[in-house]
């Protein structure tokens, strides 16, 4: 298969690009299935992870179609919608997890040596909030960043709850937006709440290290399910599900 590794830059959109110009070669038909991520991930000795922003960037071109529980298929070329300029360039969703998984993981272990009662108050409200609602939904993503940026602003630091709200905001890219389409339900809303819990109660507690290790766990898990498979490659007993990283 004609495919060649990539320097590590800009990854996803390499890969995208080297998968694009097949598809429009017709080295990938219309109406066939593209090998899975994990053998794409091998032939293109990149991650997992990488090759699955490619994918879904694909997706939102209309170049590739994903069906969850059979694989990633090449669409008809009608309505596509053109690759975004390098200068609009997105930020892949797990890129932007793991630097929301370093970053607010430093800033709740600091939270748990200086937050107040007042503090821990902001908190609790936007997790009753989250308790409430239904997800996926606009409103579960309001009170989801209100509880990021509550944290963040333990700290008082105006920068710092900016940084933090603007690295949520990018949930709403259209990347982020397709491959939550495929994975959030109500039962991982159920799950990442109970992480914020233990975010919480960590903060609360004074337990710095704690803190720091909820909230870098909750990141984690949240790419964990992110990187789980479409499906295509559950059929077969020699495939080894990768952990995302």
């Amino acid at each position: 298969m004609p495919l060649e590794a990539v320097e590590a830059r800009r990854l996803y959109r390499q890969v995208a690009d080297q998968l694009r110009a097949l598809i429009d070669s017709g080295e990938y038909r219309v109406g066939s299935r593209l090998p899975t991520e994990r053998d794409l991930a091998e032939q293109l000795k990149v991650s997992r992870p990488t090759v699955r922003e490619a994918l879904i960037a694909l997706e939102v071109e209309g170049r590739v179609r994903i069906r969850v529980g059979s694989g990633i298929y090449v669409s008809e070329p009608a309505a596509l919608a053109p690759p975004l300029p390098l200068t609009a360039e997105i930020e892949g969703p797990f890129e932007l997890l793991r630097a929301r998984e370093f970053l607010e993981g430093a800033i709740a272990e600091q939270a748990a040596r200086v937050a107040t009662a007042d503090d821990i108050a902001r908190i609790d409200a936007s997790l009753d909030a989250m308790a409430t609602v239904q997800h996926p939904g606009e409103a579960s993503m309001i009170h989801d960043r209100a509880f990021h940026v509550a944290v963040a602003g333990c700290l008082d630091n105006a920068v710092l709850v900016r940084v933090v709200g603007e690295l949520f905001d990018q949930r709403l890219n259209p990347y982020f937006a397709k491959l939550a389409h495929y994975f959030e339900n109500p039962e991982s809303w159920n799950a990442a709440l109970a992480e914020h819990r233990a975010i919480r109660d960590a903060i609360a507690a004074h337990d710095p290290d704690a803190a720091r290790m909820a909230m870098r766990e909750h990141l984690a898990r949240s790419q964990a399910r992110f990187a789980q498979n479409f499906g295509a490659e559950a059929s077969s007993a020699s495939r080894v599900r990768a952990r995302s990283g």
